[in-house]
């Protein structure tokens, strides 16, 4: 009877991705258990935006990585809490229903279907019976919940406050939203309106947001962000009388360099500050009042630009510096702003760059007080000693701070001051899709909170969900919803129109996914105590400021309320880089991405005909025709392949540049990988149950490669693991034989990076559970060392040669191997050996002299 050909099994992602997504899902593989044996680990990635578009492959970069940690985990015996979930309140859903004519909740629906599809597909482990939108009831339920806690503490608040107003989308705005006067998203003009709106207090947090962070393991780039973006100032608020004023009457400013108070010639109001009704006299209203509509509309980052000329108008009136007694102009100039200190300063142009180009373009006092500089060129901020400044002449900058706070305080004028530059969270949106804010106006013009037990306040259902024609929020439609009555009296009140912004839901969800199932409590406090802080945060740089320090600001009034155990939510933070697309120009003068260009001798061409292309690095969007999508890549090479070569593109942390025909060899690696189980050759196939001896050289790469792989998945440096891994795969290919022991083991280290492939050769070698359950190897600290080391020679302390020696040679055996180097004996001639110093397998070093000639 003949023998049937040996037919390997072929490597078809098609059918084994599938199978294994099915799989995990079908057995509940990452549903997380509250297994009280195991250490936890809690691994998050930052709460995408489910956006019309769907993913691009820019977007699984953080995904896949924090996925892989996650399947390493699991490996390595924790009980790993790896959730995803959807931040899917706010404008852009707004923006695209009204673009299709269609309710934003279908919208967020389809889209938040696409990217679930999408993810499940690059087989990321995540647990998805703990998934959840904010735009879920059950969800912001505990939102508006939160909120509650914050009002309750005086944290929430309302007040009239300068906004960014859009008037073609009817809603205020936030300053990262505006950029030269319009809206970044859509080109609308916006403008500076006085509204009242609902505030919260995250300055009284500021201290604390500062000083917490030394306790984090983030990247200091982010750390700088945040201070940068708090920007804590040590100085003084000085008190300046107001000349003529009411008694009494008195202007006061904040300065980091009250020591040049002898040098201020002049004080300068932000154009919004109250104070400038009352000081503009009759004969400066109409200039004035005409400057401050002009200014008050400038956008902050204009109005702090170093640029000339320096714009201001005089009050007409004037203050009393307490330094000198003299009288100095008060001006109003949108160079200072509302928002730092107290919206006023007095200027020291002697010493201030923006004071003294001001003083100059209006022909004010330049007086020096601080000496060291050439004040007729320009403003000298500098060290130096203080002149021209009464008791404080003579002392250094420290000293003269010092000094003249302790005379401020002494004389009631002044005292020391902290200040930041941090403002305080304007809250309200006056938009529809958002949560609603659980407030009743009474008729009296008092405001109450909805109790507890009446949340969540629904979004009700609009067909129409824009600003009414008398510019009020969309909710004021809803006249069934929003008249209603106060619980306790019964009487007559009004629901707030606002909705909170998107920054809402995203600020405490790493919690709800804690216990997203509760409908008696936002979490469990006792599985809140066992699974925070999050261990591992990942995320873009996109939100290195206002979404981790909003976070950070719900968490800190949450552990003073006795809610959280600990006081930062995010232990370590991890930003990947972005992912790029290199677009090339066509005869229209448009830029995309062709597959068919290929890189040749440094340039780029067209693989058909070699016609050189022009072309240029830029961010991936639809807009620009660059995108490639995850499901095209995995189409033609499938997930596994898709999640290396993101990892493998270089430092997870760098930007990288996205080019397809690259995947092809991340595709052969794996084939590689596949054929150590299945390979081309009969005679290479490991038979199960049978070992084979390894050599010995194979056996030291394999556990140096467990090593590394290990260290580097800690490290978050895939690419160097991944690297490891293809050298390992490639040497185990030149074996005779490949045992299964060894197919085992590279099937684990790649089980985190590739799972589908891993899952199918574990299955094979007759794995009865999926692999992400099976232990992560172990590497043989013996086996990791060389047979071969190496030792310095020195004489008389300086190195002369390096030997290379077995390990295991005793002392003689070494010192005479040094004795017998070329080098060394070339320094040694002529000279008398005196004495031989030797440290264990770490040094020689010959003592000698010089031998007298005779």
């Amino acid at each position: 009877m003949p023998t049937r050909p040996y037919n390997p099994k072929r490597y078809n992602p098609k059918e084994i991705e599938p199978k294994w997504q099915r799989r995990w899902e079908e057995n509940e593989t990452f549903t997380t258990k509250e297994d009280a044996d195991k250490p936890k680990y809690y691994v998050l990635d930052m709460f995408p935006y489910p956006s019309g578009q769907g993913l691009h492959v820019g977007h699984p970069k953080g995904y896949v990585a924090s996925d892989i940690v996650a399947r390493y985990k699991r490996m390595r015996g924790y009980n790993v809490l790896h959730p995803m979930g959807w931040d899917a309140f706010g404008l852009p859903t707004e923006r695209q229903a009204a673009k299709e004519g269609r309710h934003p909740a279908e919208i967020t629906e389809r889209n938040i279907g696409v990217f679930r599809r999408q993810l499940k597909m690059i087989g990321l482990s995540y647990d998805w019976e703990r998934e959840f939108s904010t735009t879920d009831p059950d969800y912001y339920r505990w939102t508006q919940w939160i909120f509650l806690k914050l009002y309750e503490r005086g944290l929430a608040y309302q007040a009239e406050v300068a906004v960014n107003w859009c008037p073609a989308l009817g809603t205020v705005l936030a300053n990262e939203e505006v950029k030269d006067g319009v809206y970044v998203e859509t080109g609308d003009p916006v403008e500076k309106r006085l509204m009242r709106q609902w505030m919260l207090k995250i300055t009284a947090y500021a201290e604390r947001l500062l000083e917490d962070l030394d306790s984090l393991d983030w990247p200091q780039s982010v750390k700088e962000m945040q201070r940068n973006w708090i920007g804590r100032s040590e100085g003084a608020l000085v008190s300046f009388e107001v000349k003529g004023g009411d008694k009494g009457a008195s202007l006061d400013v904040f300065t980091t360099r009250p020591d040049t108070l002898f040098g201020g010639t002049y004080c300068v109001l932000a154009p919004e500050h109250p104070m400038t009704t009352k000081l503009i006299t009759d004969e400066h209203r109409a200039e004035a009042e005409q400057y401050i509509e002009i200014a008050s509309n400038r956008l902050e980052r204009e109005r702090l630009a170093d640029t000339d000329p320096k714009t201001g108008v005089f009050t007409g009136s004037y203050a009393i510096n307490p330094a000198t007694g003299e009288a100095v102009q008060i001006w109003i100039a949108d160079y200072v702003l509302m928002g730092y200190g107290t919206g006023a300063i007095f200027a020291c142009p002697a010493h201030d760059e923006r004071d003294y180009a001001f003083a100059k373009a209006f022909d004010l006092p330049i007086v020096e007080v601080v000496s060291g500089g050439d004040i007729s060129n320009g403003a000298y901020t500098g060290d130096g000693l203080h002149v021209n400044s009464g008791f404080l002449d003579g002392l250094d900058t420290d000293r003269a701070k010092a000094k003249i706070i302790e005379w401020l305080e002494e004389n009631g004028r002044g005292e020391a001051r902290i200040s930041y530059r941090l403002r305080n969270w304007l809250f309200s949106r006056q938009r529809y899709w958002g949560e609603p804010i659980p407030i009743l106006h009474l008729e009296d013009g008092s405001t109450v909170p909805v109790p507890e037990e009446e949340l969540p306040v629904l979004l009700p259902h609009l067909a129409d969900i824009s600003p009414t024609k008398a510019g009020e929020p969309p909710l004021s439609r809803a006249t069934e919803w929003l008249n209603t009555k106060e619980p306790k009296s019964g009487a007559p009140a009004r629901r707030e129109t606002n909705t909170m912004p998107q920054w809402a839901g995203s600020c405490w969800y790493y919690l709800r996914f804690i216990d997203p199932k509760n409908d008696k409590e936002p979490w469990n406090t006792g599985l809140e105590k066992k699974w925070m802080p999050v261990d591992l945060y990942i995320g873009g740089t996109e939100h290195a400021t206002l979404h981790l320090l909003y976070a950070r600001f719900w968490h800190k009034v949450l552990y003073d309320a006795g809610l959280v155990s600990t006081p930062e939510p995010f232990q370590k933070l991890f930003n990947q880089g972005m992912i790029q697309a290199r677009s090339f120009k066509d005869k229209m003068g448009k830029y995309h991405y062709p597959e068919e260009a290929e890189e040749a001798d440094g340039k780029w061409v067209l693989r058909a005909t070699g016609e050189e292309l022009e072309s240029r690095i830029e961010k991936m969007s639809k807009s620009r025709y660059n995108v490639v999508t995850p499901d095209e890549v995995i189409e033609h090479y499938g997930a596994d392949c898709l999640r290396l070569y993101e990892m493998f593109m270089g430092p997870l942390e760098d930007d990288a540049v996205w080019q397809t025909e690259n995947i092809a060899g991340i595709r052969r690696f794996l084939e590689r990988a596949w054929r150590l189980l299945f390979p081309e050759d009969p005679e290479k196939a490991c038979k199960k149950g049978e070992e084979y001896e390894l050599p010995e050289a194979f056996a030291r790469l394999l556990h140096k490669t467990i090593k590394k792989v290990t260290e580097d998945i800690d490290r978050l440096q895939m690419n160097t693991a991944i690297s490891a891994l293809m050298i390992a795969v490639n040497e185990a290919t030149k074996l005779p034989r490949v045992p299964y022991t060894v197919i085992s083991t590279m099937a684990r280290l790649l089980s985190p990076f590739a799972p589908h492939i891993a899952e199918e050769m574990w299955e094979t070698l007759g794995g009865e559970d999926s692999i992400a359950n099976a232990p992560w190897p172990e590497f043989d600290p013996g086996k990791i060392v060389d047979d071969v080391m190496k030792i310095p020679v020195q004489i008389n302390g300086k190195l002369r040669g390096v030997i290379e020696v077995e390990r295991g040679l005793g002392e003689e055996e070494i010192k005479n191997a040094a004795l017998k180097d070329d080098r060394v004996l070339q320094h040694l001639q002529g000279a008398v050996l005196r004495k031989v110093i030797y440290v264990p397998n770490k040094l020689v070093n010959f003592v000698v002299s010089k031998q007298k000639q005779a």
